[in-house]
Formats: C-alpha cells, sequence, structure tokens
C-alpha cells in the first residue's frame, strides 16, 4: 500500500514538473519572438534600417516632412512610438526629413488639372487630395482653391492638394408630371403654367369618329372625345420635370 502511495506521489510530481516545463517553454516561445521598437529619430535611414534589421523588424519610409531641426535624410517620426513591445517581423512606418523648405509652392491658380498637377511634379512636389465642387464662375476642371497657397512659407509636407470647378448643380425645382389627359386644353395649359413649366407647340390629333353601332351589337358604345380636350402628353404621369423639360400635349381638334 505504501509503495502504491509513492508510486503515485512520484508519477503526481512528474506530472507537475512536465506542465511547469511546458509553460516555462511556451513563455519563452512567445516573448522570445518579441522585440521592444526603438527609437529611431534623427538616425539616417540608412542607420534605422540596420538597427531594425538587428531586431528583426522591417522598416519603410510612409511619408516626408520639411523640418528646420533636422537635416535630410534623417528620421523625424515613426509609427509604432519608441518603446512598443511587438513581434518580430513587425512593420515600422518612418518619417523623413526633407530638410528646410527651398521649394516655392507654384501659383496653379485657374490652370486645368492636368497641366496643374504637371507643373506639381516639376517642381518636385507630391499631389496631395484633390476635391471637386460645383463652381459657375471657372470653367469646368481648372483649379479654384490650392493648399498649400501660392508662394507659401513654412510648409510641413511636399503636398499641394486641389479644389476643380465642377458643373453648376441645376437649381431649378422639380415636379412630379401630373396627368392632364382628359382635361380641356385651356384648363391644362393653365395647370402647366401656374406650375413654372414650360408649354411646347400642341400636338393637333383629328377626332375619331366611332362607327355607328347595330341594334343588334352587343359592343359597348364608345364615348366621343370633346373638340380641344387632352388626349396624350409627353412627358408622361409621374416623370419627374423642371423649368426647362417642355410639355408637349396632344389636344383634339
Amino acid at each position: 500500500m505504501l509503495r502504491a502511495f509513492q508510486f503515485g506521489l512520484i508519477l503526481l510530481m512528474l506530472a507537475a514538473l512536465a506542465m511547469i516545463s511546458a509553460i516555462v517553454t511556451m513563455h519563452f516561445a512567445i516573448h522570445g519572438a518579441e522585440v521592444t521598437v526603438p527609437s529611431f529619430k534623427d538616425l539616417t535611414v540608412a542607420e534605422a534600417t540596420n538597427q531594425a534589421a538587428s531586431l528583426g523588424l522591417n522598416l519603410s519610409v510612409d511619408s516626408h516632412f520639411y523640418s528646420i531641426d533636422i537635416p535630410a535624410g534623417h528620421i523625424v517620426g515613426q509609427s509604432p512610438v519608441p518603446g512598443t513591445i511587438v513581434r518580430r517581423e513587425w512593420h515600422v512606418r518612418l518619417i523623413e526629413s526633407l530638410g528646410p523648405q527651398r521649394i516655392a509652392i507654384p501659383n496653379l491658380m485657374g490652370l486645368d488639372q492636368r497641366v496643374a498637377s504637371i507643373q506639381i511634379r516639376r517642381a518636385a512636389l507630391e499631389i496631395g487630395s484633390i476635391a471637386e465642387m460645383p463652381w459657375a464662375y471657372a470653367p469646368e476642371g481648372s483649379v479654384i482653391a490650392q493648399n498649400p497657397a501660392p508662394g507659401a512659407a513654412g510648409v510641413a509636407r511636399p503636398y499641394v492638394s486641389l479644389l476643380i470647378a465642377a458643373p453648376p448643380v441645376a437649381t431649378s425645382p422639380a415636379f412630379v408630371m401630373p396627368d392632364l389627359t382628359g382635361q380641356m386644353f385651356p384648363a391644362a395649359a393653365l395647370a402647366v403654367a401656374r406650375a413654372g413649366l414650360k408649354l411646347a407647340p400642341i400636338n393637333e390629333q383629328s377626332p375619331s369618329i366611332p362607327p355607328v353601332a347595330s341594334t343588334a351589337s352587343t359592343q359597348p358604345i364608345q364615348p366621343v372625345i370633346p373638340i380641344g380636350s387632352v388626349v396624350g402628353q409627353n412627358p408622361q404621369p409621374g416623370q419627374r420635370v423642371d423649368s426647362s423639360t417642355p410639355i408637349e400635349l396632344t389636344v383634339e381638334q
């Protein structure tokens, strides 16, 4: 009985040792693959690349900034920030200094978007965001605003963003075309005028006289369409129209 107890105790201790060994191994496996991101600020891109490689990190220069404090080709900032714990092979993004601003911002106002883009690249600058705004006071596709402004100094980034003129949005009120068929032309024309719509020349249609039905016929008698009534229209009822849409009415004459 004692030997059985001792044997069981030994097995229990071995199991505990195996569990502790597994936990320790897992701990080193996890934390051994982690690294603390260093500060790359003020280093050259080459120096930062060598240091990152020794730690198992990957680097890329994602953007550029002008700086009067940090020489061109040196690092201004980074992401993640220094001290962040990451896994090996993590990607660190760098911001490289261009040194003090020495390039004048060109005047792009009034230029076509394509020409403005060429001018930006010729000045060794980069195209930033491009937005459009309806504007009736400049040709479509031309530059109506830029950022930074022409000749600006103290610019942080070498990007020029443009605001481009788009066609002005129509301001005419819209209506749903009513059903005018069956109305007498004067009443229909008055309804069109009151809605602020434009009446096109009328289309005249000769009256159609239904044949006289015999007393033995079972066909229903067709109603006679009054002369001067609207028998057709364009646009059709329910369509969207505005003040520039001509309303064509077909009238029985």
